[in-house]
């Protein structure tokens, strides 16, 4: 993509996991972006020099549009919400409202704004229970929890906004996001985090006791649930791509499950945590957790196929060393280590 095709691009929930990466993949890739980010789970360490930082809320509409006239924000990607599905068993409302009704304001704002392209981090917890698996995009879409739900409302209202208002959108179904910046540049920084990779990265240097294993009754190889584990920079890096792929072409949409393919258990990832640091992490078994599917694996074949997509880190073992790397760089960040 020449240079005069790029846009500036508004990134939500920069300062978060996910989001961070995104903005690292743009500014590599030579796109002016900016951030929006509440810094409620977010870190403004994350986020590079260079890179203006609006502290505010996505549903602050005035905020939105001020942002939008000193940023010609064309593009936006959007990744703040919440993102805990026990929780959101336990706090549905909290979820519906930071998920989908502030969504629902963000669309409103970029329509206003006449923003061009959307994209939306979305997720595999869509599905529900599949029927079968791998899971494509057209597999039925039951989610169990309310988060699920809360990304599914959202995925619709861009559906219908889309249809109506001449923008178009890409919703991006994760699958499990590990890892952290190659360079360490970022990682999952959030405290009490329950990301399986990155809650063994804790214990595997000591902040934890132990790893909970929840539920080692599913119907699967070894009992424990196995879930497809994608690097947070294969995944930034497809993010880039779809935007490019909405400016090619802006009378398309896209949805797309982002994904790897391929499954591993719990107990799988944590054997590969003690390998890759030569000790052995103690586990806790524990009853599985509401909202929890047995297996949840993608099949990626429309992503491959639609973007120019070739993941760099598919290695499982990779994918822990740099989840490892950044777990050592924020004790340094944090000044105990």
């Amino acid at each position: 993509m020449n240079n005069t095709d790029k846009v500036p691009v508004l990134v939500t929930g920069g300062a978060g996991y996910i989001g961070s990466h995104a903005v690292l993949a743009l500014k590599d890739a030579g796109w002016d972006v900016a951030v929006i980010d509440n810094l409620s789970t977010g870190f403004a360490f994350a986020i590079p020099d260079g890179v203006p930082l609006y502290e505010g809320d996505i549903a602050d509409a005035a905020l939105l549009a001020r942002i939008f006239a000193e940023q010609g924000t064309k593009a936006i990607m959007h990744f703040a919400g919440s993102i805990i599905v026990p929780e959101s068993v336990e706090q549905p409302l909290k979820y519906y409202e930071n998920n989908t009704v502030k969504s629902r304001a963000l669309i409103a704002a970029a329509v206003a704004g006449g923003v061009d392209h959307f994209i939306f981090s979305s997720t595999a917890a869509t599905y529900g229970v599949p029927e079968s698996s791998p899971i494509d995009e057209d597999s039925p879409k039951v989610p169990i929890n309310p988060y699920g739900w809360s990304k599914l409302m959202t995925e619709q209202m861009l559906s219908d906004a889309s249809a109506a208002h001449g923008f178009n959108h890409c919703a991006l179904r994760y699958f499990n996001v590990a890892g952290a910046d190659p360079q360490a540049r970022s990682g999952q920084s959030t405290a009490g985090a329950t990301h399986l990779i990155k809650v063994a990265c804790e214990a595997a240097t000591g902040k934890r006791d132990s790893v909970a294993v929840f539920g080692t009754d599913y119907d699967t190889a070894d009992g424990t649930g196995v879930r497809d584990y994608i690097h947070v920079s294969d995944l930034a890096a497809a993010h880039v791509l779809a935007l490019e792929a909405l400016i090619a072409q802006p009378e398309r949409s896209l949805t797309m499950n982002c994904g790897y393919g391929r499954g591993f258990s719990v107990l799988e990832v944590l054997d590969a945590v003690d390998r890759v640091t030569n000790q052995t992490i103690t586990r806790k078994l524990e009853p599985r957790r509401a909202g929890d599917p047995g297996e949840l694996v993608s099949d990626p074949a429309r992503i491959r196929a639609t973007l120019t997509w070739q993941p760099q880190h598919e290695d499982l073992g990779e994918i822990i060393s740099h989840a490892l790397q950044w777990e050592r760089r924020l004790s340094e960040l944090r000044g105990n280590g």
